[in-house]
């Protein structure tokens, strides 16, 4: 199983460790609950951009760049949601991993230095959520699901490259790589560690190559 996790398009350079084989398995045992998470995850990512859009509303070329973004994770949610309704699953609440509290809470409260943290926070939960499609794409058993996240890759990949260049024209490379290996070890701890059951896997719950 190692040796799938090899895979190129699996390798995000946001990342500060690679997912788990341990993840993959997890997540393959239960498709149905990663698939509900990920009709969650996709809500709550046009949220975020939106959120950004009201929260700087003088920065017109945020809004220019995110109002596209949230359209897209909204019609990416759509598209999740019918696969589900195709297969008679309900969209439930799921109780979350602290996978995104932990990233928000690491987010510094004075401003300029709060949007900088939003963006790069924003960008990492795209990049995190690029590679395991990637894999999920590449190692599903299931056809269909092999087909969704294959279809939906280049656009997370669009997506996280926005958050940076959104970084880096308004805050310099130096600044934003900075600030970003800092956050992007405080995402790889968020998913240290090991499941304590499997009904909790979900698209970013714990699982992460160590060494």
């Amino acid at each position: 199983m190692t040796a799938l996790l090899d895979n190129p398009t699996a390798r995000v350079k946001w990342l500060a460790a690679a997912s788990s084989a341990s993840w993959l398995e997890q997540a393959n045992a239960r498709p149905d609950l990663v698939l509900i998470d990920h009709a969650h995850c996709e809500r709550k990512a046009a949220g975020v951009a939106l959120q950004l859009m009201f929260r700087y509303p003088s920065d017109e070329a945020l809004g220019a760049a995110l109002s596209p973004l949230a359209r897209e994770e909204l019609e990416h949610f759509e598209l999740v949601l019918q696969l589900l309704q195709r297969r008679g699953i309900p969209l439930r609440p799921l109780p979350a991993p602290a996978y995104g509290a932990t990233l928000t809470a690491s987010v510094r409260k004075g401003e300029p230095e709060r949007r900088l943290d939003s963006f790069l926070v924003a960008g990492l939960i795209e990049a995190r959520s690029h590679e395991r499609m990637a894999l999920l794409a590449a190692h599903s058993p299931d056809p269909e699901l092999r087909a969704l996240y294959g279809e939906l890759l280049a656009s997370e990949a669009r997506h996280f490259g926005l958050y940076w260049c959104l970084c880096e024209e308004r805050f310099g490379r130096e600044a934003t790589v900075a600030r970003l290996q800092e956050l992007a070890v405080v995402e790889t701890l968020a998913l240290t560690g090991d499941l304590a059951d499997p009904q909790d896997v979900r698209m970013h719950s714990v699982g992460v190559q160590t060494r």
